[in-house]
């Protein structure tokens, strides 16, 4: 990660999945990284649908962060796969989406961005989904994941409009990691996909290389800009 500050604090979370795990690992590699933090439900108890354990989980961190990544999300959640059709939109089920997709990382953003490094540059990368944009739609289907994830889109967006005014050098962006060999995809994928590790490559570049002036942006693994 060479745009940020030698010694720089990173956290990955959801650190236990396979796309955040790959990232820690090539986070940890990185001869200029100080220290890289997990966290997970299965590691250490994090949990994104509480908002107590955002916050202490948060609490118990070193600030200043340079660079978070919050590789969290869900397609298929209490093995209720996504719907084809409005006939199967459950309530629960979709409150449930909303909770893991967006709320959770709308707790992270809240619990989380106080500890950014303010006079140095910093980044937050939220893992979404192409299929959470709306004007990209020529398939239906999937209502609840595809509706969670544009919601965590305009998550993203307004707080990175807020976030300018206190940090200026800070980069917040969506990035849509491609359809990887992944629990999450491996049932819904009919295509050519990435590894884990691929998609933390060109996840941690794609990062690497936004300006301030894109943050609040919506980006593919291969840097492109993807419409809202």
């Amino acid at each position: 990660m060479t745009s940020l500050t030698t010694g720089y604090r990173a956290l990955v979370i959801g650190g236990s999945g396979g796309i955040g795990s790959a990232i820690s690992i090539m986070l940890a590699r990185d001869p200029r990284v100080a220290s890289v933090s997990t966290l997970s439900r299965s590691t250490n108890g994090f949990d994104l649908e509480d908002e107590m354990s955002v916050r202490r989980h948060s609490d118990a961190l070193v600030a200043p962060l340079h660079l978070i990544v919050c590789a969290t999300g869900a397609l298929t959640i209490d093995g209720s796969r996504p719907e084809k059709s409005i006939r199967q939109i459950d309530l629960s089920t979709m409150m449930r989406q909303f909770a893991v997709n967006a709320v959770g990382p709308a707790l992270v953003l809240k619990h989380f961005t106080p500890l950014m490094a303010n006079k140095d540059r910093a980044l937050m990368v939220v893992l979404s989904a192409r299929l959470g944009s709306i004007s990209d739609n020529g398939l239906g289907g999937l209502i609840s994941y595809r509706s969670s994830k544009a919601a965590l889109n305009q998550i993203v967006k307004t707080a990175s409009i807020e976030l300018l005014r206190t940090h200026p050098l800070y980069v917040l962006a969506a990035i849509h990691p491609g359809t990887v060999e992944t629990p999450l995809s491996a049932p819904f994928s009919n295509g050519h996909h990435l590894s884990p590790q691929e998609a933390a490559r060109s996840i941690l570049q794609v990062a690497n290389s936004l300006t301030p002036e894109q943050s609040g942006g919506f980006f593919a693994y291969d840097g492109s800009q993807i419409s809202w």
